[in-house]
């Protein structure tokens, strides 16, 4: 198995999708004890924070964005909005989730969330090094920035600190340093096996949970990896006649023990509230039986792939947008029961 092949197709696919963000984010009425949302990690999330960067791991350019309002690519990993626009409407926040580092961010989206997220990036910070993308630690700065610009919108520390507290942070990371920095680095498989550079990156998250934690954060969403073997670039490698076996294992290892984690969290970080989210068996089911969500193809990209170098005529059709992005369809058909359980668990 050649695994430096499929780390660099995974590379291209997460290196090329990150959006700007095109206007204010549209306001929501519901009600809901959940005064914003924070979202840190990697592409599943980011909303455009890599549009400025000096990185190839980036997607502000036709087709990305297609069928995002406008028709215009923003930054984000995909052919509309992403996982966290879609968590931030379910919360009743906003239906988009703005982009930190978006020069046209708005004051008034501040008290209600932005998104920290970088594609491409990881917990391991050779995963954000050799991208030229923001590691979580500097995601973690970039929220110290926003509080200290939060302090000065909302004019009132008391306030500041009840959106902060009462806030989720939502998680992605694990994708790239699974797919890309383990697989591909060499030095990384010689440091490490499987089950111990996924033990460290649970502890990786632990250090990111509690940095936040430590300025104020009490209510974390937290999600295990995609299916990595299961992406239409890792699929192509081997003839994209089934998943690739070994980068599957990893994640599924790796999600177990995050799981595991976030179980026992509590003891150690008093008044927070914790949640895994599974990513890796919602899409399996749209992967293993796409007709019956409305997709017609579960293993092929629409787009930006050996396959699909045109890009296809209706996205919707299909599971993935490119070689590792879930479609907005996908991301739609898996939400609603992701946002019940925050509701339940963190509000």
């Amino acid at each position: 198995m050649n695994f430096i092949m499929i780390s660099k197709m995974l590379l291209a696919l997460f290196s090329s999708i990150c959006l700007v963000y095109v206007g204010s984010a549209q306001q929501t009425n519901a009600n809901s004890t959940v005064t914003a949302l924070f979202a840190f990690g990697d592409s599943i999330l980011d909303t455009g924070n890599n549009n400025l960067l000096l990185t190839v791991t980036k997607v502000n350019f036709f087709p990305y964005g297609r069928d995002f309002v406008g028709g215009r690519p923003t930054g984000r990993f995909g052919n509309g909005r992403v996982f966290s626009d879609m968590i931030s409407e379910g919360l009743g926040l906003k239906s988009l989730l703005p982009a930190f580092r978006d020069p046209f961010l708005s004051n008034n989206d501040l008290p209600t969330g932005v998104c920290f997220a970088s594609g491409g990036s990881g917990l391991d910070q050779l995963t954000a090094s050799i991208q030229g993308v923001i590691w979580v630690s500097d995601q973690v700065k970039d929220f110290q920035n926003y509080i200290t610009k939060l302090n000065g919108v909302v004019g009132d520390q008391g306030k500041a600190n009840t959106i902060i507290s009462n806030a989720v942070y939502l998680i992605s990371a694990g994708n790239n340093d699974i797919a890309i920095t383990y697989f591909s680095t060499i030095n990384r498989r010689f440091q490490y096996t499987v089950p111990g550079y996924t033990d460290l990156l649970v502890t990786w998250t632990r250090d990111l949970i509690k940095s936040l934690y430590d300025m104020g954060a009490r209510k974390f969403a937290v999600m295990g990896t995609l299916p990595l073997g299961c992406l239409p670039g890792a699929r192509t490698l081997i003839g994209n006649v089934m998943c690739e076996f070994f980068t599957n294992q990893a994640a599924d290892m790796f999600n177990k023990k995050l799981s595991a984690e976030m179980d026992n969290l509590g003891a150690s970080f008093p008044g927070a509230k914790f949640m895994y989210i599974d990513m890796y068996n919602p899409l399996i089911g749209l992967i293993n039986n796409p007709m019956a969500s409305g997709f017609l193809d579960g293993r092929d990209g629409c787009c930006c792939t050996p396959t699909s170098i045109i890009p296809c005529l209706d996205a919707s059709r299909y599971v993935f947008w490119d070689i590792a992005h879930p479609t907005e369809k996908s991301y739609k058909t898996i939400t609603p029961s992701i946002i019940e359980e925050i509701k339940q668990k963190l509000a």
